[in-house]
């Protein structure tokens, strides 16, 4: 069972109990009706990413599904908090990806994302035995050797040109002792 499509989505609950909201965050990211199986990190070769749409389409309630999940929580008053999913997807497909799951507390959206990023990228490198110092370009976006400018950060890991993607979703406490929750999720599909 090797997913064929996975896509990204992100939600955030809030409520007095902490199950409850996360619930409400899976609700917003709209994969509360469906049995999620948190797995680790790997982006199957050729595996397409699709659009939220795209993917709920091919899913039905209370189906099991294979997931990468970041989530965080927090009943502290103004606490700010974040999860964030990066994506490093190699231009050769026929090499698998990486995927990162990455929650912070106190960060902008842009950092967390950022690192996020980083992390998968790094991640593949380890996984494939490349060199990587992605610290050089970390943030910025980067044109290929043809000269194509990716839609996220651009990394080089040994002679494979990877591009990455995250998702990532920012909430703030804003009641004490009312709980926030945020998730940022791969969901995969068969």
């Amino acid at each position: 069972m090797v997913p064929k499509y996975v896509f990204l989505t992100k939600g955030t609950g809030v409520n007095r109990d902490c199950l409850h909201s996360f619930e409400l965050a899976l609700k917003e990211a709209k994969i509360e009706k469906y049995n999620l199986a948190c797995v680790s990190s790997i982006l199957p070769p050729r595996c397409k990413l699709i659009t939220m749409e795209e993917g709920l389409k091919k899913l039905k309630p209370g189906q099991i599904v294979n997931c990468v999940m970041s989530r965080n929580s927090t009943n502290e008053f103004s606490r700010q908090i974040s999860s964030s999913i990066g994506v490093a997807i190699p231009r050769d497909r026929n090499i698998f990806g990486y995927i990162s799951e990455y929650h912070a507390y106190g960060e902008t959206s842009e950092m967390c994302a950022q690192y996020a990023e980083y992390l998968a990228a790094s991640m593949l490198a380890s996984s494939l035995g490349a060199d990587f110092n992605g610290y050089e370009i970390f943030g910025r976006r980067k044109e290929d050797r043809e000269g194509i400018t990716f839609k996220g950060t651009g990394f080089l890991i040994g002679s494979n040109i990877v591009e990455t993607r995250n998702i990532t979703q920012i909430g703030v406490c804003k009641e004490r002792n009312v709980w926030t929750t945020v998730v940022s999720a791969a969901v995969f599909v068969i």
